[in-house]
Order: C-alpha cells, then sequence, then structure tokens
C-alpha cells in the first residue's frame, strides 16, 4: 500500500469514527431536547473524549478551542473536552526519515550534528525532535504528520455539523461567525514558515519585557511543513506546580504570563489565542518559556479601543458607553437587555482589573473559570432572542477564560488592575497602528485582508 493510499484510509477511520462522535451528540441532543428523552449527557460527554483523544491531529485542537468558548456546545462535553491534552501517538523513524527527507532533502541528516530519533513530544498537527545543528545551537525540530490539511477539513467539516446540530436545538448564541474563525485560524496553524514568522514578530514585541522566553526560528531548516527553532530548557507547567513553588514564584510567572499575552494586544493589537497548559515551560530561573506560536490574531486599533471603552463601561457603570463598544466589536442589532446581560460577562472578566487589590484572579465561585456565569449569561441571552458574536471576539474570549483558567491553577494573587493598568498606559490609537503596522513588515507576517 502506497503512503497516499494509507493516508486515505486513515482518513475514512477518522471520519467515521468522529461521524459517530458527532451522531451520537445529534442523538442525545435532540433526544433530550426535542423528544423530552433524559440522557446520561456526562457520561456520552467521556465516550466522546476517549474517541477525540485518540486521535491525533486537529479535532484535539478543536475540541479544545470549544472547550474555552462559552456555549459552542452543552456543558457537559466542553468540561470533558477541556481536559483534552495535545497529545497523540508519534510517527516511526522509518517515517519521519522519509518526512525529513521530503522537507529538507535526501542528504537531511548531514545538516545536523544529532537528531533524536524518538519524538519527544506529540503534538496536534506535528511532532517534535531534539537536534542539534553544525554549530552546536541545541533546537527543536516540529514536524507536521501527513496529509494534515485534508484531515483539517475532514474534522471541521464534523465540527460544522456539530455545532449545527446544537444549533438547531438552542440558539442563545449563533455560532456561524466562531466556526468561520476557527476554520481561518486553524488553516494558518498548518503553514509552519507563517509561524516562524510569528515566532520573530513577538520575540521583537516581548524582547524588553522580563522573565519571557521566546524561541528564535532558523530560516533554513523550515519549510510550510517544518518549522526548527531555539530550544528552550524548562519543564511543564503541570511538573513545575507538582514541585510545589512558593507563592512567590507562583505570583512572578502568573505576572510573566499576563504581560506576555496582553502587551502585545494592547500595544500591537495582536494576541496568541492558544492559552492552554502545554503552550507553557517553566525555566530553572523561574522565568516563562512561551512556546507554539501558530494561533495569532491581529486586531485593528478600533477593536482594541472597544475593549478599553468596555472596561470603562464596566467600571462606571455605563450603559451607553458599552452599548458603544459592543456596537465597535461587531455585535449588531443588540437590545438594551441583552446589553445587560453580556455586561454580566464582561463584569466578571474586567472585575480583577478594576479592584485595586491584591487578590485570586476568581473570588466566591466554582473551581471552573466562568462556567457558571457562563450558564446564567447564556438563559439571559436565550431569553432575550440569542446574539450572533463577532469572529473577533472569539479570540480574545477565548483568551480571557483560557488564561484566566491558567491563574486559578497557578493560584495567583496578585494586584490585577495594577498590572492592567501598567500595561494600557499611554494608550494611543495612531501610534498601535504604526507600531503593529511596522512589526508586521519586520517578521514578515502577512498583513491581515
Amino acid at each position: 500500500m502506497t503512503e497516499r493510499e494509507g493516508s486515505m484510509f486513515g482518513e475514512m477511520r477518522r471520519m467515521a469514527r468522529t461521524s459517530g462522535a458527532v451522531g451520537g451528540i445529534a442523538a442525545r441532543i435532540a433526544g433530550e431536547k426535542v423528544f423530552g428523552i433524559k440522557t446520561d449527557q456526562a457520561r456520552h460527554a467521556e465516550d466522546l473524549k476517549a474517541v477525540l483523544g485518540s486521535l491525533k491531529g486537529p479535532m484535539m485542537k478543536v475540541a479544545q478551542f470549544l472547550s474555552t468558548v462559552p456555549d459552542a456546545l452543552p456543558p457537559e462535553y466542553a468540561a470533558q473536552l477541556a481536559e483534552l491534552q495535545a497529545n497523540a501517538p508519534a510517527m516511526g523513524w522509518a517515517f519521519v526519515r522519509r518526512r525529513m527527507a521530503g522537507e529538507l532533502g535526501a542528504d537531511w541528516e548531514g545538516k545536523f550534528r544529532s537528531f533524536s530519533r524518538e519524538a519527544l513530544a506529540a503534538a496536534s498537527l506535528g511532532q517534535v525532535h531534539r537536534a542539534t545543528l553544525p554549530d552546536g545551537r541545541d533546537v527543536a525540530v516540529k514536524l507536521q504528520y501527513p496529509d494534515m490539511p485534508n484531515i483539517v477539513e475532514a474534522d471541521l467539516r464534523q465540527v460544522k455539523l456539530a455545532m449545527a446540530v446544537y444549533k438547531r436545538m438552542d440558539n442563545a448564541i449563533v455560532q456561524d461567525d466562531i466556526f468561520v474563525e476557527l476554520s481561518e485560524r486553524l488553516r494558518e496553524e498548518l503553514d509552519y514558515t507563517r509561524e516562524a514568522a510569528q515566532m520573530r514578530l513577538y520575540g521583537a514585541m516581548l524582547r524588553d519585557v522580563p522573565h519571557v522566553n521566546v524561541p528564535c526560528p532558523v530560516p533554513e531548516y523550515t519549510t510550510k511543513r517544518l518549522i526548527t527553532m531555539d530550544w528552550l530548557k524548562g519543564v511543564g507547567l503541570k511538573d513545575w506546580l507538582a514541585q510545589g513553588p512558593s507563592q512567590e514564584q507562583r505570583n512572578s510567572l502568573a505576572t510573566a504570563l499576563f504581560r506576555a499575552w496582553y502587551i502585545p494586544f494592547y500595544r500591537y493589537g495582536i494576541i496568541h489565542g492558544d492559552p492552554h497548559l502545554g503552550n507553557y515551560q517553566v525555566s530553572e530561573d523561574g522565568s516563562l518559556n512561551l512556546l507554539d506560536y501558530g494561533s495569532i490574531r491581529v486586531f485593528g486599533a478600533k477593536f482594541v479601543a472597544g475593549v478599553l471603552d468596555l472596561y470603562a463601561a464596566v467600571r462606571d457603570d455605563d450603559l451607553s458607553l458599552a452599548a458603544r463598544a459592543y456596537d465597535v466589536w461587531g455585535f449588531k442589532g443588540i437590545t438594551e437587555e441583552q446589553i445587560l446581560v453580556l455586561n454580566d460577562w464582561a463584569r466578571f472578566i474586567y472585575e480583577p482589573l478594576i479592584q485595586d487589590r491584591v487578590r485570586p484572579i476568581q473570588e466566591g465561585q466554582g473551581t471552573e473559570f466562568g462556567r457558571e456565569v457562563a450558564q446564567k449569561v447564556h438563559a439571559g441571552l436565550k431569553r432575550t432572542g440569542g446574539v450572533r458574536p463577532p469572529r473577533e471576539f472569539v479570540l480574545m474570549d477565548r483568551s480571557a477564560i483560557g488564561l484566566g483558567a491558567v491563574f486559578m491553577r497557578l493560584g495567583a494573587e496578585l494586584n490585577w488592575a495594577r498590572l492592567f493598568h501598567e500595561t494600557v498606559a499611554d494608550f494611543d490609537a495612531a501610534a498601535l497602528t504604526s507600531r503593529q503596522t511596522e512589526a508586521l513588515q519586520i517578521a514578515g507576517v502577512p498583513t491581515p485582508k
């Protein structure tokens, strides 16, 4: 059997398994919503996680994405999908050799002083090997799994079906633009030359930010399906927490993480859209290693100003300013009652940034960041006829929720308001646009349409 035939049959098996999982979602939701048949959604959600968790590739990334978008799927499914980790069975050495030859040529092994046969990490779209260049530089080499573009499209079709089924049963949030955003970002992640450019971009934006480390890509060892970058020494966040770091160490890491996300956003209009635990390491000196630059979103200065307007609206209880901010974001035709409902969510997100005191990121609520508030907002939107979140809202919201969950996991206690005000000090829309244009051009990141 040829590699192409094997890939085709593999995709057919994948389609069968994911179609079964999606069909199960449809049947359960339809049975309960339409016919009143009570089902064990929690048990079925565990089955769904088992199916998706055994599939390497974009379906896990899609699932992680949806788990952080409030009410993209029922709560039981979101809770289980949030536990998925981007780990997958690695490609064997014979397969790696063929793939590397396809990217760097038949003599590729001679271009390295050493290259680990075993993958050190298996991510959703590719696997990572440790290697040494002829000049002695230690590098990480991420090699994309075969036939990923076709697999991405197959998985997206299944997700679209699942979201369409849920939309028919529950119209509180119209998910059409969420799916478009998810699809576009995921397709961009397939291009490793783009990720290398985005890595250079973050290296420039965070150059003067203390305790944040960004790897440098190696252009001559990078192609569309292969990216080579500096090897950063560090341990994963889960393993670091298991070592029992002090409160001071936890707070220091949380501060670095806050700055690594929001300095690029408020000064350049750029945000990293994939805040899950596998994208962080802690170095020996306690600083943050920021990994994986595939999911990046570029925003116009007007949108960033709208984020600051909504902060002021929540702080001052200014309904008209909130309405203007939502309009700038792209929420069109929403009523005053819907604005009040959305403000419950905004108040939850902004509250730590308003209170000028040391505190955890979340107080007086359950252990799952934002879920209780999301359920309340969902009920309010359903009661008022539903809304259609704009594309630009999706990754911004995802970052806020994802980071909040990490801050909770760290047990960080900080004056978030002071951190925020340090970050947004001297905000100027014209200056942001100028900095953004220059940074994108220097790094070689394609300019957004």
